[in-house]
């Protein structure tokens, strides 16, 4: 058999943040399969090339979290790009930033906070990413990192991913907000002093999800407990795994 060799982070121009979840180790002796499920920041504003580079990769689905008035103002370039297209937002509007000044740790509180309100489109956008038909798959938010780590850990939770590498995974966004706090700034200038004081929205600890974590087994059990109540139970768990791990 050929063995292939696959780059997890995929530089384009209009993102920062965009990663094949490949590779990583699961139950069984079993790695997700690679050009399978991609994470991503933002694609409204993905250029021609980066356009190209999305066909190349064979993308069928994409799960936009974010929320109506975010998408109102751009989304992936459906019109452009074929792909089913699905808005479940995880958040009804975006928090006020200036609660990340002076509260450090207050990441984990809002993620439990993301989990617990958007569980039902949690389950919904799960159950998307278990056909095998929506293939290849992006989820993505704003960032990449707040809400589609929150979905994504669970995810790779329910794979039997072990947990440092799911903290890991979700470290590895910090490579990206340097860039993309740049990015918003410029953007947004007027906004320029609330999004430097705000450094931890921009953070990406590994202690951010794994606090996520031990919530969510603390008040169910476990992360397949947790999974259930929202909607996606042992039979929709063993289609992840059918559909993502080889």
């Amino acid at each position: 058999m050929t063995e292939h060799t696959y780059e997890r982070h995929i530089p384009l121009e209009g993102a920062v943040n965009f990663r094949d979840l490949g590779g990583y180790p699961a139950d069984g002796g079993r790695h997700l399969r690679w050009r399978a499920l991609f994470r991503a920041d933002g694609l409204s504003q993905l250029t021609e090339p980066d356009r190209a580079a999305v066909r190349r990769l064979g993308v069928a689905t994409v799960i936009d979290l974010r929320s109506s008035i975010e998408v109102a103002t751009g989304r992936f370039p459906v019109d452009d790009v074929q792909v089913g297209f699905h808005h479940l937002p995880l958040l009804d509007a975006l928090p006020d930033p200036v609660r990340f000044q002076a509260a450090p740790g207050i990441l984990a509180d809002h993620y439990a906070e993301i989990a617990r309100d958007g569980a039902p489109q949690i389950a919904k956008a799960l159950a998307v990413i278990a056909d095998r038909r929506s293939h290849p798959v992006i989820v993505h938010c704003t960032a990449g990192k707040d809400r589609t780590g929150v979905l994504v850990a669970v995810l790779l939770t329910l794979l039997g991913v072990p947990e440092e590498v799911v903290v890991e995974d979700y470290a590895l966004s910090g490579q990206a907000m340097g860039l993309l706090r740049q990015r918003l700034i410029d953007r947004h200038p007027e906004l320029a002093d609330v999004i430097e004081q705000a450094g931890e929205l921009f953070s990406a600890t590994p202690d951010t999800i794994a606090r996520l974590l031990a919530t969510l087994r603390a008040e169910h059990g476990s992360v397949e407990a947790y999974a259930t109540a929202a909607g996606t139970g042992p039979e929709a768990v063993e289609r992840l795994r059918t559909a993502l791990l080889e």
